[in-house]
């Protein structure tokens, strides 16, 4: 997450949305191109009514991120500027759920409703219940050295937690470099303490999401500008790494049918199972960050976006393995 393209985007973003965005005028060219895209040719699609639009619910925010769907579909997202995390329930309504979130990036509820976050404060995963109180801090680094920054995650069928850790020199950090040789994609196995190493080739890991079935994994290599899919064994490990498609992401979802989502400057773009670009929504925002399935029924489309959430009404469902988010 965290990567804005640098067209003219710095005359219109806050100053503290800065603190997110510090890779942001190293990306090649052909990057930033690729993030532009319009894609217009895709704005027609079957996955959401013809007519259909965003809903802007509210730009009270600095930039927004994290959105997690609870089992019963009310959605949380962050406000990592102002290390908050926000509550969008059912009835529509907003509410603050946690004002101390350590700085909290992307999330995950487990199938006990506990929320998981990524902390990137101290570089830390965190936990929460139901409540909104912190219960415990679940990882801080990898053998005796602080991870690079958390910064999305995916839980498995089995509880364990994927993540990506890549650097983003943030405002509100004391140190100034990594203490880790790379920007690497972790695995914590359910019931265990320890992190072990799933994936180091990609160059900036980002956004992350598997599969219903938990046989695939998603992963984004912003930096790389590219979108890959890998095979999970049952042991946790990630094998057969297999591009998906030439684009980056900093969110990640996917639906019952498999499509999967990813985000970018012009909004969300949708993808089916074999790399194909199939749809586009159009965010009239600087950066689309995140997505997530929420709602009763699970069709609706929450979408966090610079300073603003929207809403879009699908005619497909993000899948519920988990009764959480998928990222």
């Amino acid at each position: 997450m965290n990567i804005i393209s640098k067209l003219g985007i710095a005359a219109v973003l806050p100053a503290a949305l800065f603190l997110n965005i510090t890779y942001v005028n190293k990306l090649p060219a052909k990057v930033v191109n690729s993030l532009n895209m319009q894609d217009s040719s895709y704005s027609k699609t079957d996955l959401f009514d013809q007519n259909a639009q965003p809903k802007l619910i509210s730009r009270q925010f600095e930039f927004t991120e994290g959105p997690a769907a609870d089992k019963e579909g009310n959605v949380f997202f962050t406000d990592q500027p102002n290390n908050a995390i926000w509550k969008y329930g059912l009835d529509s309504k907003l509410s603050l759920f946690s004002n101390t979130a350590g700085r909290s990036n992307g999330m995950y509820f487990d199938k006990q409703g506990n929320l998981f976050t990524c902390a990137d404060e101290q570089n830390e995963i965190w936990k929460f219940d139901q409540s909104g109180k912190r219960t415990a801090i679940i990882l801080s680094g990898v053998n005796g050295r602080k991870f690079n920054g958390p910064n999305d995650l995916w839980m498995d069928g089995k509880g364990g937690i994927y993540f990506t850790d890549p650097y983003y020199q943030r405002s509100y950090w004391t140190r100034t470099q990594t203490e880790l040789d790379g920007e690497k994609v972790y695995y914590l196995p359910a019931g265990k303490k320890e992190a072990m190493l799933a994936s180091s080739e990609l160059q900036k890991p980002n956004g992350i999401a598997g599969t219903a079935d938990g046989r695939y994994l998603y992963v984004a290599d912003i930096k790389a500008n590219k979108t890959y899919r890998f095979s999970i064994t049952k042991d946790g490990l990630l094998t057969d790494k297999q591009l998906f498609t030439d684009k980056g992401s900093d969110g990640m979802t996917l639906d019952d049918k498999g499509n999967v989502y990813l985000t970018g400057n012009k909004g969300v773009y949708i993808f089916n199972a074999d790399g194909q670009q199939i749809g586009l929504i159009a965010i009239p925002e600087p950066w689309t960050a995140n997505i997530c399935f929420g709602g009763k029924n699970r069709d609706m489309l929450f979408i966090t976006a610079s300073k603003a959430i929207y809403t879009m009404q699908m005619k497909v469902r993000g899948y519920s393995k988990n009764a959480s988010r998928q990222l």
